[in-house]
């Protein structure tokens, strides 16, 4: 009996009871469509964040700040919901160490860092836009482009530049419709206010910039306005006025190194700094949180289609153990007519692999149809502000390797019903009533 033969007779055999092949292959379908949906939905975040940070450039870039600090908040980030700590003094955001010049020094001197300054921000004590009739607007959060080696796409214009002299100021699209313009190109030039918060008397103080971009949409720039490092600091200069020295902390400083550097060569740099005390995290390091936080939101999707997997396997054990029993007179005519105890493993072996196949076809077909339906509804409802995402990606890959694992699941679970029917004594099957 010839392999083609054997894989013929596996399949057909399969629909001698077409009802409990149905439910088993649907068990297994679920399983595979959950994993590959899953599997799916991360590709396609990941595709989309990977695109994004190569569009933003960033290399040579990175922040710093004390070593100490950072370990603050990722102790911050790091605890649990629903548990208390006991309060630490060295852990409280009121003890952060600021960076001093002697740090900014020692900074300059770890080899590999080209240029490094002090990165501070005015966004908190940012109030309000001010349009040219006077009305007033929210405003999410100001940003200052500390480096012009990270790059901020544009649909009009140019982004703001990191050592211009003059107060710039890139938009969101949603604010030139806000503010009255005819179109994107009408902004460019034109001068917006913000309204800064003084610390200590709580007056605010309209200060001006100059519309040079307006931002395309991406995850960089959702709810986020670029302004010049100049634009900052005049309005730190607003914020501050009043505040005594010593209560004005830096607590993070932005360098740049050689953009041509391997990850092993920043990973060496990064070292530098821990051991001089001092977090360095690149771009990709911050997008890196970003992925892992999702794909661990994605990995419990995932486990209940691994769940799901389990549950099916058992239903092929309960399947073939029923066709073993069934066809008990059947195995013993054809060891009587010669047929080896490996030939019967391997038809029922097969039968096994054949219903994993058929079940992960399945789930990874509605799959496909699924993400054809899907990509275009999301792209045109809630991921309408992110162009070019789209939410589920496959990779060929991924699929040839779920398949292959399925039908692994598969054939391990029909291994005990085979081997009871490959063992079967021909004399005793055939006697079987």
């Amino acid at each position: 009996m010839k392999f083609l033969d054997i894989l013929k007779s596996a399949n057909s055999n399969l629909l001698r009871n077409k009802g409990r092949t149905f439910l088993t292959i649907l068990a297994i379908f679920i399983g595979s469509f959950t994993i590959i949906a899953t599997s799916g939905i991360r590709t396609g975040v990941n595709q989309y964040i990977d695109s994004q940070v190569a569009s933003a450039g960033g290399e040579g870039y990175m922040e710093i700040m004390p070593k100490a600090t950072s370990d603050v908040i990722m102790d911050m980030m790091g605890g649990s919901s629903d548990e208390v700590s006991e309060y630490d003094p060295s852990k409280s955001l009121a003890n952060l160490d600021s960076l001093t010049e002697e740090d900014m020094d020692k900074i300059r001197e770890i080899e590999g860092i080209k240029s490094v300054k002090l990165y501070e921000s005015a966004a908190s004590n940012a109030e309000y836009f001010v349009d040219a009739s006077g009305k007033k607007w929210k405003i999410a959060t100001l940003s200052p482009l500390t480096s012009n080696q990270v790059n901020i796409e544009v649909l009009a214009g140019r982004q703001v530049n990191a050592d211009a002299d003059e107060s710039e100021i890139t938009l969101e699209e949603k604010y030139v419709r806000a503010f009255g313009f005819a179109n994107n190109d009408d902004a460019i030039g034109k001068n917006i206010k913000v309204g800064v918060k003084n610390a200590v008397t709580g007056e605010i103080t309209d200060v001006e910039a100059t519309i040079v971009g307006v931002q395309a949409p991406s995850f960089m720039t959702t709810n986020r306005e670029w302004i010049s490092e100049s634009f900052n600091q005049e309005m730190l200069t607003v914020a501050r006025a009043g505040v005594p020295a010593e209560m004005i902390g830096h607590y993070m400083a932005t360098a740049e190194f050689d953009e041509n550097y391997s990850d092993e060569q920043i990973s060496e740099l990064k070292k530098r700094l821990d051991e001089a005390g001092f977090t360095g995290m690149t771009l990709d390091d911050q997008i890196g949180m970003m992925k892992s936080f999702l794909d661990a939101i994605i990995l419990v999707f995932t486990i209940f289609g691994v769940v799901a997997l389990i549950a099916a396997s058992i239903g092929i054990i309960n399947t073939l153990f029923m066709a073993v029993q069934e066809r008990t007179r059947e195995i013993g005519l054809m060891k009587a007519m010669g047929l080896g105890r490996g030939k019967i493993f391997a038809m029922f072996s097969l039968e096994a692999i054949t219903l994993g196949f058929w079940g992960a076809a399945i789930g990874i077909g509605l799959a496909f149809i699924a993400r054809a339906i899907i990509n275009p509804l999301a792209l045109n409802t809630f991921l309408k502000d992110l162009p070019g995402f789209n939410l589920i990606q496959f990779d060929i890959v991924q699929i040839v390797v779920l398949i292959a694992i399925i039908m692994l699941i598969a054939f391990l679970a029909g291994t005990l019903p085979a081997r009871r029917a490959a063992k079967k004594d021909p004399i005793e099957a055939l006697r079987y009533e």
